[in-house]
């Protein structure tokens, strides 16, 4: 009869978070900063379609790094749970930090029962009728939960990217210098200023749709020669 090794439960989740946190230091950083006209949500990617930043609900969105089909697959499962939780009670019970939650439980049990943990860091927002009501949480692989004030920074160089726009984030940031802020910290790693605007993906949650749209959904992604223009300076 083979005999198993025995590996001590502290060893066995130390295994299981080095895998995780390598895995996540392989992927491009994400920047999420809230600004006098939403939160912005920018992210360095080259795919056109395979998108890190996603809608969630009326005023919720989703940001992650890591593994896409995995991340991919909670984005869906975060979809779902609000479109049930908005229907079957009121469209203003659905909110990031329910959200939030119910990530943070599905990482959790994920990262003790299963052999293979997410490799992946996510971000809910929710944008609120004033800055100060905005909401920002950080989800890292074990299901740990976090309250961001003003920004979150996910990825391999976050302490880095996170430096840069710590040192730039104001509170009265327009949308355009977000995204300025945003993209010239995740260039930090390369020898530009800044990234070029076909290799960002960016969002914004409008602050107030319903004026600006007529729409009371706030979510918003912005196309490669809008980017352009308010890395210009041009919108």
């Amino acid at each position: 009869m083979t005999q198993q090794f025995y590996v001590s439960p502290e060893q066995l989740m130390k295994d299981r978070a080095d895998f995780a946190r390598k895995g996540i230091a392989r992927g491009r950083s994400v920047v999420v900063i809230s600004c006098e006209d939403g939160i912005a949500l920018v992210a360095e990617n080259p795919s056109p379609s395979l998108h890190k930043i996603g809608e969630i609900y009326d005023k919720i969105a989703f940001a992650a790094v890591g593994k896409y089909n995995e991340f991919e697959s909670l984005r869906q499962a975060g979809v779902r749970y609000a479109d049930v939780r908005g229907y079957s009670y009121d469209r203003e019970d659905v909110t990031a930090r329910g959200l939030a939650s119910v990530y943070a439980q599905s990482l959790g049990a994920v990262f003790t029962a299963e052999q293979k943990p997410f490799e992946v860091e996510l971000a809910v927002a929710e944008v609120g009728h004033t800055q100060a009501e905005d909401h920002l949480y950080r989800l890292t692989f074990d299901g740990s939960i976090a309250d961001e004030n003003g920004f979150v920074v996910m990825g391999g160089l976050a302490e880095q990217v996170a430096e840069v726009v710590a040192g730039g984030w104001k509170a009265d940031l327009s949308l355009a210098g977000a995204l300025r802020l945003a993209v010239k910290a995740l260039a930090t790693d390369k020898d530009v200023d800044a990234l070029p605007g076909t290799a960002v993906e960016a969002a914004v949650l409008d602050r107030s749709p319903e004026s600006g749209r007529g729409s009371r959904r706030a979510f918003r992604r912005l196309q490669a020669e809008e980017i352009t223009q308010l890395l210009a300076g041009e919108a």
